[in-house]
């Protein structure tokens, strides 16, 4: 069992755990869950390598409040200087794993992580991943009949015992039905893509999907395309393929993986309060959900944040967990 973990592996995760080092936690008891297969994936994609990585927000002159603080730098200084933080901290650092559902134990202060790699449990949640986004949506529009019905991520609701359409060509695409086809979850899972091969995929998922397809678990629809949706018997959506041998199929659910993110649903899901589009936070950005920390971006309104605000929100959130949850050193 854990005493912090930590979901996302930018800036601020890797200050919370370079905090929960400085307050005393044992390496062993902390974890870093990043979906991509690096860490500070958006600063490494994003920033040209010329570009100035400014330290504050809006020119305002850097005042740093916990153990880590980095003046404007280079994208090569910055990512360096975060790579010596995991090092130095003897960060642990999973990549390539995606949270899809977080548990809090109704008889004590204990969460269960559940991803496409494992479960973990741990006593304090810190979630630093980046800012509230919107997922690509198709082309054709989506009756408002089948809101409930059509969705862009699998944590919005838990779906079982289902007749289910993922429709992408992704590592998401593929993620999804790797989840969806579990056994325990007893789900009919189908894949529609446009083309005639993943293209797309890292190797590992696309070796998953095809291995899936091969022991019948997902049902592949290569080379087809969605022309519209309607609503079926008992408001059901119904996916009508442009494909005369595919025709009109109705599934209980359909999932859309065509990109972009959308952490509010995911955060939702969880049950943590917002006010609009804007998550609820009391002292030490910790949630509405005991234990529950949000950090980074998602702690600093519609606009973002930027490093210092990512380390020192990271400093705010470990006072409070040492103060309300850990026998801290310091």
């Amino acid at each position: 069992m854990y005493e912090v973990i930590i979901i996302g592996a930018g800036p601020a995760g890797i200050s919370m755990g370079a905090e929960a080092r400085s307050f005393g936690v044992n390496k062993d008891k902390i974890l870093i869950i990043e979906k991509t297969h690096e860490h500070s994936f958006t600063i490494k994609k994003y920033y040209p390598e010329n570009k100035l990585v400014t330290a504050n927000y809006k020119g305002f002159t850097p005042q740093c409040t916990g153990v880590m603080c980095l003046t404007d730098s280079s994208k090569h200084e910055t990512i360096s200087f975060l790579d010596r933080a995991i090092e130095d901290n003897e960060l642990k650092v999973n990549y390539n794993e995606t949270v899809w559902k977080i548990h809090l134990n109704e008889n004590e202060q204990l969460f269960t992580i559940i991803t496409d790699k494992g479960e973990y449990q741990t006593k304090v949640i810190a979630i630093a991943i980046g800012i509230l986004g919107k997922p690509n949506k198709p082309e054709y529009k989506i009756p408002r009949e089948l809101k409930e019905k059509t969705l862009f991520d699998i944590t919005s609701f838990e779906i079982k015992n289902s007749k289910v359409l993922v429709v992408g060509g992704g590592d998401s695409a593929s993620e999804y039905c790797q989840f969806l086809s579990e056994e325990k979850e007893n789900n009919e899972v189908y894949l529609s893509y446009r083309k005639n091969i993943f293209t797309r995929m890292n190797h590992i998922n696309k070796e998953s999907i095809e291995t899936l397809a091969k022991d019948g678990k997902v049902k592949l629809l290569l080379e087809s395309n969605i022309e519209s949706l309607s609503v079926g018997e008992n408001g059901k959506p119904a996916a009508n393929f442009k494909e005369d041998k595919l025709g009109a199929i109705e599934f209980d659910y359909i999932i859309y993986a065509l990109g972009g993110t959308t952490p509010e649903n995911f955060l939702k899901t969880i049950g943590i309060e917002f006010d609009g589009p804007i998550p609820v936070l009391k002292e030490g950005y910790e949630t509405n959900i005991p234990g529950m920390f949000l950090i980074g971006d998602l702690s600093a309104g519609k606009k973002g944040g930027s490093i210092i605000w990512a380390f020192n929100s990271a400093n705010g959130a470990m006072r409070k967990i040492c103060e309300n949850y850990l026998q801290c050193e310091t």
